[in-house]
């Protein structure tokens, strides 16, 4: 079973930060998932959430801010006082980051409050820029971010994210067409799942930070899962393969 870095080692160190996707990018696990959204002055931030109140010294919407406004605050501090002077980093200061690995990204498209006009056509062409194409996944609860962005680039992988359990899983996301479904943590254990993987889908499981679910879900023959401590899982489930 893979191990995707959630947020970048997000456990132990502040979500989305270069210092988090730096651990990430030490550790011998399969990938990393982070989350984009679009400024002000349509930058591409790596964020999870559509405010910076909870994950920085500011408050405020992305959307309703720039680059440089973003970067006046630390994103570091509220996590520990050792992380103080972490700023937002953009996608590709992180893509930087896992140039020179071999690590699967998952990008986040967080359109599923605020519709970012372009920002798919905006990933894919930094995507391109980095050539990177061949090591992304695009993944969204916005389905229809999915679809527009699979017709955008078929070339490149992308999943849809879920937190529901759904009746038939793997034919919903073949009409996407989506190329793997990221699902919640206790959708994983219903009939849904067992479904979708006899049928072929491509299953990963996301937030799994408690071992006795992992092991469970290696059971299930899920196919991946996003935990905050990659680390830990890599001793106890995890494999690079």
């Amino acid at each position: 079973m893979k191990i995707y870095a959630h947020r970048g080692a997000s456990g132990t160190f502040p979500e989305n930060t270069l210092i988090a996707f730096k651990e990430a990018a030490r550790l011998d696990i399969h990938g990393v998932e982070f989350d984009v959204h679009l400024t002000k002055d349509g930058e591409l931030v790596v964020i999870h959430d559509e405010t910076i109140d909870r994950t920085s010294d500011g408050v405020g919407y992305v959307k309703d801010l720039t680059l440089a406004e973003l970067r006046a605050f630390d994103f570091g501090n509220w996590f520990g006082s050792e992380f103080a002077g972490q700023t937002i980093p953009t996608l590709e200061e992180v893509l930087a980051v896992f140039q020179q690995t071999t690590h699967h990204i998952n990008i986040e498209l967080k359109s599923d409050v605020f519709p970012y006009e372009g920002m798919g056509e905006k990933v894919l062409h930094v995507i391109e820029k980095m050539g990177m194409a061949e090591r992304v996944v695009i993944s969204s609860f916005d389905h229809e971010a999915v679809r527009d962005f699979k017709k955008l680039a078929p070339h490149i992988e992308v999943a849809i994210l879920t937190l529901e359990v759904l009746v038939d899983a793997y034919d919903y996301a073949r009409f996407i067409p989506a190329d793997a479904l990221h699902i919640f943590l206790p959708t994983a254990m219903r009939k849904m799942a067992k479904d979708a993987l006899v049928k072929g889908a491509i299953l990963r499981v996301y937030t799994v930070n408690d071992i006795e679910n992992a092991m469970a879900l290696q059971q299930v023959g899920v196919h991946a899962i996003f935990t905050d401590y990659p680390e830990k899982m890599l001793q106890v489930v995890g494999e690079n393969s």
